[in-house]
């Protein structure tokens, strides 16, 4: 009798320790998530824990700057056994990433857009027919705007219809001893980025169709002409130090994203879209440049089936209509029009319109190098240091030389293989 118990009470710590290894090992897997700091971040924190307790997941979220992240993935692809699971990629970086193979082929894993999403948004998402990304953040240049100053310049959002509007409310709030334009001169990036809006409205581009460089152009000289004459009204400034200049009245209008700022009734900044016009009798541009934070997978991430899950579960409709209230930008239509969101956050109906009609940076492997060297010449030329003509032909002829060198080195590799 007392061999008999012995061995059932072996057999149950064994089928116990059994138990708690499998819990354990259950409870082990652990997905890694590369993300851009800021909103972005904190709103996909904020939807973790129910998909943690329904998959048994823990989520380790890693919240980085925008070069940081772009090096951490893009360094990470060499390993066999990646260490993120789950990564924001801007879309600017997405040719580079998918000629390097750094990204998985999401349609490989039975997962597809839905027609909820803005379609303009989902053009970067694909590569030779496949989806590789998810547009999940709708960022978009907007233009920041400080109410009380509009209002003493004689103007409401809805009548700010150019670029021309911009420039009389800068040099009234001069006149007012406010600061006029605030523009981001911290990294050549954001000096460029900043500036696209201006130049698409009026009609000119960084590039053609085919990628070409596109600089020293009558359409370039204006923008960066008229951009001068704004900045000349204002100064450089980080994002938080623009952000509280125009929320306490110190400055007029700057260059924003949705997702560095939700208007409130009560508050005293808001934002609107630009018409993409220079003056009121011009044509009107699509003048709406994306920042969208897309999500993808990592091509040697270890844990695809069930990051996918997350992807899925982040990218879901009803999930992504209550981020809203948590600061949020869906790229969907049952979002952005939903009339509840609307009552509470009417802005959202611009921010779908610059949705709807935006424009991607160009779609290529050597983006980094073209607006470093494109910022290089505008920094100069906003300095004074050169003059804009000399600024613009310098620009076009590096950056036709540093495209045809790399497209020198892809026909030499292509051939010898």
């Amino acid at each position: 009798m007392m061999k008999k118990f012995a061995y059932l009470a072996c057999a149950a710590i064994i089928l116990l320790g059994g138990g708690c290894a499998q819990k354990k090992s259950q409870a082990e897997t652990t997905l890694t998530l590369a993300l851009r700091a800021g909103t972005y971040t904190d709103v996909i924190k904020s939807c973790l824990p129910d998909f943690e307790k329904k998959h048994n997941v823990t989520c380790n979220v890693l919240a980085l700057g925008e070069d940081e992240l772009r090096t951490a993935i893009s360094n990470d692809s060499a390993n066999e056994n990646g260490l993120y699971d789950l990564c924001m990629v801007d879309g600017s970086w997405k040719a580079e990433f998918t000629a390097r193979n750094v990204l998985t082929n999401l349609t490989e894993l039975d997962y597809s857009l839905d027609d909820d999403i803005i379609p303009a948004t989902t053009t970067i998402c694909y590569n030779n027919g496949s989806v590789y990304l998810a547009p999940y953040y709708g960022n978009v240049t907007v233009v920041l705007y400080n109410k009380l100053i509009l209002k003493d310049a004689g103007y409401t959002a809805d009548k700010v219809v150019s670029i021309d509007d911009i420039l009389a409310i800068c040099q009234d709030a001069n006149r007012r001893h406010n600061i006029g334009f605030l523009y981001r001169g911290d990294t050549l990036n954001n000096l460029v980025v900043d500036f696209l809006p201006i130049l698409r409205s009026f009609g000119g581009w960084v590039t053609d169709y085919n990628n070409n460089p596109t600089i020293n152009t009558p359409e370039f000289y204006r923008a960066v002409n008229t951009y001068m004459t704004l900045i000349e009204t204002g100064r450089a400034a980080k994002k938080d130090d623009l952000i509280t200049a125009i929320a306490n009245r110190s400055a007029a209008i700057a260059v924003g994203w949705p997702g560095w700022y939700t208007p409130e009734r009560n508050s005293t900044m808001d934002y609107f879209a630009l018409t993409g016009k220079a003056s009121h009798g011009s044509p009107s541009y699509n003048a709406n440049v994306y920042g969208i934070w897309t999500v993808g997978i990592p091509r040697n991430s270890t844990h695809k089936e069930t990051a996918i899950q997350l992807l899925s579960y982040l990218m879901d409709a009803k999930l992504q209509k209550e981020t809203v209230y948590k600061g949020g930008v869906p790229c969907r239509y049952s979002s952005l029009q939903d009339p509840a969101i609307l009552r509470k956050f009417p802005q959202y109906e611009v921010v779908c319109k610059a949705l709807e009609n935006g424009i991607y940076r160009p779609e290529m492997e050597e983006w980094a190098d073209f607006y470093a060297i494109l910022g290089l010449e505008l920094k100069a030329i906003f300095n004074k240091e050169i003059s804009i003509s000399e600024g613009l032909i310098n620009a076009q002829r590096q950056l036709d030389a540093m495209l045809n060198q790399h497209r020198r080195k892809k026909l030499t590799k292509k051939s010898s293989n």
